[in-house]
């Protein structure tokens, strides 16, 4: 396998089973209990903005974005980023993160976050987010809470639990039905 052989894709419902065998060969099943689990299982992620790396037809990595909301703040969580054990530390997994960023602004998102490594993503562009600005619906260290902001001021926007998008448009439509 060279580096040269890997081509980086948009998501489709095809990459769907292996997706998901990537993420549990990566996380295992206790990825289900927490707090950016419990955000995605509130809508569906956007395939548009989703990348995979493949080696021939096997794909090898993948990343996800799925719309979020916490407060007046609207922007993307990446993730899960998850590459087949083979394939680490080859910079696929960085370069899968630039490409979804790239695609992010492109479509005109605010800003991405995400629950991960700083000394990981920190090169990629992405800061901690000041302790107590948001929160997760499960408990998650405040300190892996990072942002990638796209738009100047996005990041400050975003307050108090996240969620999914479409969670925060459903609580919306049900207060001013109040």
């Amino acid at each position: 396998m060279s580096l040269a052989d890997v081509k980086y894709l948009p998501e489709t419902p095809a990459h769907d089973l292996e997706i998901e065998a990537i993420n549990d060969e990566a996380f295992g099943p206790g990825r289900f209990v927490l707090g950016a689990y419990k955000i995605r299982e509130g809508g569906p992620h956007e395939r548009a903005l989703s990348f995979v790396a493949v080696d021939g037809d096997i794909v090898v990595a993948s990343v996800r974005m799925t719309r979020i909301a916490a407060g007046a703040g609207r922007a993307l969580m990446l993730g899960p980023l998850a590459v087949r054990p083979a394939f680490k530390n080859l910079g696929i997994g960085r370069r899968l993160v630039a490409i979804a960023l790239e695609a992010a602004a492109k479509a005109g998102m605010p800003a991405v976050m995400l629950v991960g490594d700083e000394p990981y993503y920190g090169p990629l562009g992405f800061k901690r987010i000041p302790r107590g600005q948001i929160s997760m619906p499960r408990p998650v260290d405040l300190d892996r809470l990072l942002s990638h902001e796209i738009v100047p001021g996005a990041v400050s926007r975003l307050v108090g639990e996240v969620c999914h998008a479409d969670q925060a448009r459903v609580a919306a439509h049900v207060a001013a039905m109040a």
